[in-house]
Parts: structure tokens; C-alpha cells; sequence
């Protein structure tokens, strides 16, 4: 199996595991008892609807109206795929939707419709407007989707975008602009060449024009040569930007002392002498999918002063519709707004030009593995996973609608806006996402002890691919290899060891195992045995620096992986107890739980060591620890082992870590809930936020909690993160799936960061 069809088949399995698709409806009220579906349903939805016939506006307030988009596609052209029809580009409108969730928090119905004519696709639209706050077209062919999204914005009440042609607009007209400052270029005086003529490229046009760009200035080209006057074949909307010119001809010819390319093209139809012909200082968007109009490389080796931007993400600069349309919706629809104008867009425009001229967050520095990213040549544009986009545009969005008179709701209080904005992206992925930037920035050597079982070597294959770490493969090479052909894992170049035949490190791993251990009945035969053990191997590359980390675990017991580590590696200096913790991720952000692996009935001190790990650990995943020590008490409210264990570590803690945000012994809803401690013990140092770190009083306590959370809560579990060993190894849940695993190693790679 090559590489190709193991991609198509992991791009399968992504879509056809477990639930079918990408998205899901979930409740966002109550539903266990009757009076909760009386309230929903008969007799108690008659209330709403009837406010709501009172006073149609209503419908925002008691229904999901307000938040609730459509991206609406007919499938006549469906990314790089062409007309391949309504159900074949669910997929894609699916994935659509996904984004603007996981970027924006809006909900989406994907709406795949057989209209083929521009009357049947809009009677469609149109009668669905009640439902929706407003409609994303995608995928729709020109030139029917210009007729479409102009009647559908004349004939309703709700913000239409055609993404597909606004998208790529806006934000190539935020890099022009920037680029344009950056070569010290006037926007009015720019000879601009545009090579294609389809949705995006008109409405890229459109919008430069109200840019200040001159039409004089302008010369577009379609894949039947320049675009002028004397065509005969063009519809009226291409007609507006015909060039009169009868000197040129060709796209070679109009390059000649150009200042900006505009590409939404094909593959390779500009050559290194067409931009080298271009003007000083040039500016060229080659944004053809998936190969530009001229490679990358190509072209930023043909003049050291070009600035260059693709559509591709593996370069600077990469066009991404993804930094706008999520955060031009959340805007419009928080105001109500009645359209998407062009104030509102070139709104987004400047909004997204200016956020790229402010110091770039460190997240966003690790995840592109830059040292400094900063308005610059090779920095036009935000990247993608900037979480200020949603305060920027949204905000600017909204403005932009109540100025120019369609928003129908006002915001008066921009302050808190922005605050309500950022509690929308939810913490519950995000953390996950952020170390994984972070891990890529610096990848590690991991060492896989049970390279001989699939999940493990599928997760091994994501990391390398995904650039987040270098496999070890330790295990039977036969067996291995056999795995690996047998499911057609790709890896390339990877290192694979069989410690069972004994390697020319075997000797000197045995020695360093033997001089720790021969005082604890292992002599230098049966250190010799041990290391042809995978774990102790593993461990003993981790502790000679030929590998930076060790996953194991998948297959044995937690006590016969964790041995290995201690006898081989140790703890670190000062650390009397190793202990494991978990990270809850939930939609309030995540949790952290500990001890839930290691120790079975720890000491009041052995919880004061234990949580100082924690904490720490905690701290560098850049999160503030608010640490609730747990038990049935409150405060003293009832006395017992475990109470004043808690009470007496919570004491400890503060006396030894005074500027350690801590409190106990407490029960656990009383932790979470902060409305309800404040009530009740408003003296608490957690007061104003619920914890987010919970140390349990013993092992069971908290391994019980993690695995009921994990089945009944709708949280991922990731961990167990192994603390207090000198160096990373981090022991797997057994049976854990191949994210688990995925997030594990992520996880090591930052450890030995």
C-alpha cells in the first residue's frame, strides 16, 4: 500500500469511525426529567411560540435562531473536485460547519440541495429563512452563484455570503494592503494582473477596486487570453473590468513592470522571467490550489525583493478563508444584522491588516517554529490559529453593521463583548492544540517499548508525519515490519531495535542498570537479562541521551512498565514520591486530577510533595493552578482520617508555597462550583473561580473519579502524565486508543522540552 492510498484510507476512517460524520445536534437544556421535556415540548413550548407570534424578534430570544448558520451548497463545485453533485459535497459542507464551531462557536445545519437552475436554488433558500440567523453559500459554480447570492442578500432578511468569492477577498485584500506598506507602494497607483476570472477572482476585483485600486491599472486574464472589450463571450459581470487595451495580449506581456500578481488560476502558468520582469518591489499571490501559479520557492529565489503568499500552508503567508468568514458571521449575527455589506467587509479587511502589525503571541510563535514573528515579508497576514481574530473582526464586523445602519440590536458595552467572545472558543481542545504547536517546534526522539502492536504504530506514524516527534521502534523486526506492511504504514527512514538480540549498547546499559541495583539483590547476569527487556531498554536510551523520551504501557500492567523507569532512570533531585495525573478536558476548560495512578494512601506530606508536582506541571502548560484538596468534609465539618489528612496538607501547603493558590479540605462541587463557595465559605482563597486542579485524599478515590468522568462526563482523558522521574517516560492507559496514545507522546515530547 503506498502513501496515497494509506492517506485515502486514514481521510475514510476519520469520516466513518463511530459516528458517521463530522458534527452532531446536542441539547443545550436539560432533558432528564418530565418537567424538563414538558418545558420542552408540549404543554410548555406553546409559551415561546406564542411570544414569538407577538413579536416575531422573539425568535432570538427563545430559540437558537441568533447563533444558527447555513452552509448551503448544490455541489457544482466542490473544492478542486468540480460538479460532483449535492450528497458527494456533504463532506466538505460538514467540514465547513466544524469550522466555524471550532473558530467562532456557531452552529451549523449543512444543506445539500438538488437545484440547478439559479430560481430553484434560491426558492429553496428563501423559504428557509426563518430558521436561520444566516446562510454561507459554498461550492456554487459560476457564473450562477453571483445571480444567486445577489438575489438571495435583495430578497432576505438575514446576512448571505458566498464564501467562496468574499472569503479569499478579504483576506487577500488584508495582505495587499500590508504588502503594499511594506514595498512602499501607493494602493491607487498599483498595476495590478489578475490571472483568473471565476467567483473568487471577481469579488477579489470587486473589493480592491473599493480599495482605492484604479480600474485603468488593472488587467484580468481567463483561460481564453485578456480580458477586454472586444470579447464576445463574456457575461456582463467580467465585462465591467474588460480592459480597452489592444497592446497586450498575452499574460508574459502584462507582467512587464507589474506591481502585483493576483493568482486563482492553474499550476505553472507564470514563469521565473515573468516575475522577474515584474516592477521593483513586487508583490504576487499565487493562489491556485494545490500547486500555485509559480512554486513558491521558485519564485522567492527569482528576486530577493518579492513578497510571495499562497494558498498552502506549508509557506508564509498562506490565504486562509478560515481567517475570516467564522469571525464576519459571529460579528454579524451578534448584532443582528440584516446583511453582509461591503462596509462590514472591508471592516474585516482592516481589522485583520491591523491585528497583523501587533506582537504575536508566543502560542503562535511555537506552532510555526519561529523565534519572533513580526509584520514582515514573510508575516502579511495572521496565521490561522491566532485567537485574537474572533475579538478583532467580530468586533469590527459588528461596528462596522450598526454604523452602516443593518444591525437591529446594539452593543453598547464593547469591553465585555470581546470578554463574551473569548469564553465562546471554550478550552476544551484548545490546550491540546497548543501542545502540539508547542511539541512541534522542537521535536524529540520517543522510544515505543511495544512497537510491535498497531495502535502503536499508527500513532508513531502521526507524530513523525505531523512533525511532532522522531520515532524508536523497539520489538521484533520482523514482526514489525510485518505490521507495518500489513496496514500500510508509511514512515520513510525509522529507526527499529531489537533489544532480545542484544545491541552494542547492551553491555553498557546492563553495567549502569547493575551499579544502581546490586544493592538491591540484581546482579551483573540478571542485569544482563533485564535490559533484553524492552522497558528497561527503553529506559536505559532515555537515561544515555539516545533517545529524549519513553512511551510504554499499552499492553502490561502500570507497576510492570513504571519499574523499569525507577530502577533505571530514578527520580528526580528532592522528589520522594513519583505520582500520576490526569487532564480532564472539559467545555469549562481543562481539569487537572491527582494523584490517580501511583500512590495508594499518601501521607499528609506525601500530599504536600505530590501536589507542588502538580502544580508546577500544571504552570507549564501556561495554565494558573487553583488547587482544591479533596474530601467529604468542608472545613471541618466532619472529622475522620481522610478530613484531617487533607486539613493538615492544606496547611502544609499554604506554609510552604505561600503564594500557592490552594484550599481544602473540601468536597468536590463545592470546588467546581464557585457560586456556591462563595455562598457558603466565602474566607476560601479559591473564591471568584472554580478550581481546576483537584488532588484526591487516596489512589482509589481518584482513580475512580478520572474513569467515571471519562465514561459519564463527555471529557477526554489524557494522561496518565507520569511526574517526579528524573527524565520523560510516560506510561499509557492499557488498551488506550491511538489519540490517547497521540496525546501521550505530544505530551512527552514536551516534557523533554
Amino acid at each position: 500500500m503506498n502513501k496515497a492510498t494509506n492517506r485515502k484510507q486514514d481521510a475514510l476512517d476519520y469520516h466513518s469511525d463511530g459516528r458517521p460524520g463530522k458534527i452532531e445536534v446536542v441539547p443545550s437544556k436539560p432533558t432528564n426529567s418530565q418537567r424538563d421535556l414538558a418545558l420542552a415540548y408540549s404543554p410548555g413550548v406553546a409559551e415561546p411560540c406564542m411570544e414569538i407570534y407577538r413579536n416575531p424578534e422573539d425568535v432570538y430570544k427563545y430559540t437558537a435562531k441568533g447563533n444558527l448558520v447555513a452552509v448551503i451548497s448544490n455541489g457544482t463545485a466542490v473544492l478542486g473536485l468540480g460538479n460532483i453533485g449535492p450528497a458527494a459535497s456533504k463532506p466538505v459542507m460538514e467540514g465547513k460547519g466544524l469550522l466555524f464551531k471550532i473558530f467562532a462557536d456557531i452552529d451549523v445545519f449543512d444543506l445539500e440541495i438538488n437545484a440547478t437552475t439559479a430560481d430553484e436554488f434560491v426558492n429553496v433558500v428563501k423559504a428557509l429563512e426563518p430558521t436561520f440567523g444566516g446562510v454561507n453559500l459554498e461550492d456554487i459554480a459560476a457564473p450562477m452563484c453571483f445571480e444567486i447570492e445577489r438575489r438571495l442578500k435583495e430578497e432576505m432578511n438575514i446576512p448571505v455570503m458566498h464564501d467562496d468569492q468574499h472569503g479569499t477577498a478579504i483576506i487577500t485584500s488584508a495582505a495587499l494592503l500590508n504588502a503594499c506598506e511594506l514595498q512602499h507602494k501607493k494602493i491607487e497607483k498599483i498595476k495590478l494582473v489578475v490571472s483568473g476570472a471565476g467567483a473568487a477572482a471577481v469579488s477579489c476585483i470587486k473589493l480592491y477596486l473599493k480599495l482605492g485600486v484604479k480600474k485603468e491599472n488593472m488587467l484580468v486574464f481567463d483561460k481564453d487570453g485578456i480580458v477586454n472589450i472586444d470579447r464576445t463571450d463574456l457575461d456582463p459581470m467580467r465585462m465591467e473590468f474588460a480592459t480597452p487595451r489592444k497592446d497586450i495580449s498575452t499574460l508574459a506581456e502584462a507582467m512587464k513592470g507589474a506591481d502585483v500578481f493576483l493568482g486563482l488560476s492553474a499550476a505553472n502558468v507564470v514563469s521565473v522571467e515573468m516575475v522577474q520582469s515584474m516592477a521593483k518591489n513586487p508583490i504576487v499571490f499565487a493562489l491556485a490550489n494545490p500547486d500555485p501559479e509559480i512554486a513558491y520557492d521558485l519564485a522567492i529565489n527569482s528576486r530577493k525583493d518579492i513578497i510571495m503568499a499562497t494558498g498552502r500552508s506549508d509557506f508564509p503567508n498562506q490565504v486562509n478563508n478560515v481567517l475570516g468568514f467564522p469571525y464576519i458571521f459571529r460579528g454579524a449575527l451578534d448584532v443582528r444584522a440584516t446583511s453582509i455589506n461591503e462596509e462590514m467587509k472591508i471592516a474585516a479587511v482592516r481589522a485583520i491588516a491591523e491585528l497583523t502589525k501587533l506582537p504575536v503571541p508566543e502560542i503562535v510563535n511555537l506552532a510555526y517554529k519561529a523565534k519572533n514573528l513580526k509584520f514582515g515579508k514573510d508575516y502579511i497576514i495572521p496565521k490561522p490559529i491566532d485567537s485574537r481574530l474572533i475579538c478583532s473582526v467580530s468586533t469590527a464586523v459588528a461596528k462596522a453593521a450598526m454604523e452602516s445602519g443593518v444591525a437591529r440590536k446594539q452593543i453598547t458595552d464593547w469591553n465585555a463583548y470581546q470578554e463574551e467572545l473569548q469564553v465562546r472558543l471554550g478550552a476544551d481542545d484548545k490546550i491540546l492544540r497548543n501542545l502540539a504547536n508547542k511539541a512541534k517546534s522542537a521535536p524529540k526522539r520517543v522510544v515505543f517499548a511495544e512497537a510491535d502492536n498497531y495502535k502503536i504504530l499508527k500513532a508513531a506514524q502521526i507524530v513523525k508525519d505531523e512533525g511532532i516527534a522522531t520515532p524508536i521502534l523497539l520489538g521484533n523486526v520482523a514482526r514489525i515490519e510485518k505490521i507495518i506492511q500489513e496496514h500500510g504504514i508509511e514512515f520513510g527512514e525509522v529507526e527499529i531495535i531489537d533489544p532480545w538480540q542484544g545491541t552494542e549498547l547492551s553491555d553498557k546499559f546492563a553495567e549502569h542498570l547493575y551499579q544502581r541495583r546490586q544493592r538491591r539483590g540484581i546482579t551483573l547476569y540478571e542485569a544482563k537479562k533485564l535490559v533484553r527487556d524492552r522497558n528497561y531498554y527503553g529506559a536505559s536510551m532515555v537515561e544515555f541521551g539516545q533517545a529524549d523520551a519513553l512511551i510504554s504501557g499499552l499492553t502490561k500492567n502500570y507497576k510492570s512498565t513504571l519499574k523499569p523507569a525507577l530502577q533505571v532512570i530514578g527520580t528526580k533531585p528532592g522528589v520522594k514520591k513519583i505520582a500520576g495525573m490526569y487532564m480532564m478536558l472539559t467545555k469549562k476548560g481543562p481539569v487537572f486530577l491527582g494523584d490517580t495512578t501511583v500512590n495508594p494512601d499518601p501521607t499528609a506530606q506525601d500530599m504536600v510533595d505530590i501536589t507542588g508536582m502538580i502544580n508546577e506541571t500544571v504552570k507549564g502548560f501556561n495554565i494558573t493552578p487553583r488547587i482544591a484538596l479533596l474530601s467529604y468534609s468542608n472545613f471541618g465539618s466532619n472529622s475522620g482520617p481522610v478530613p484531617e489528612k487533607m486539613r493538615t496538607a492544606t496547611a502544609l501547603l499554604k506554609e510552604k508555597y505561600p503564594d500557592m493558590i490552594v484550599d481544602g479540605e473540601m468536597q468536590a462541587n463545592f470546588a467546581m462550583n464557585a457560586e456556591l463557595l462563595q455562598s457558603n465559605y466565602p474566607f476560601s482563597s479559591l473564591k471568584g473561580n472554580p478550581a481546576n486542579t483537584l488532588i484526591f485524599p487516596n489512589l482509589e478515590s481518584g482513580n475512580v473519579a478520572y474513569k467515571l468522568l471519562q465514561e459519564l462526563g463527555n471529557v477526554e482523558a489524557v494522561g496518565p502524565i507520569l511526574l517526579g522521574l528524573n527524565k520523560p517516560v510516560h506510561v499509557l492507559q492499557m488498551d488506550s486508543s491511538v489519540r490517547e496514545i497521540v496525546n501521550m507522546i505530544t505530551i512527552a515530547v514536551v516534557d523533554a522540552q
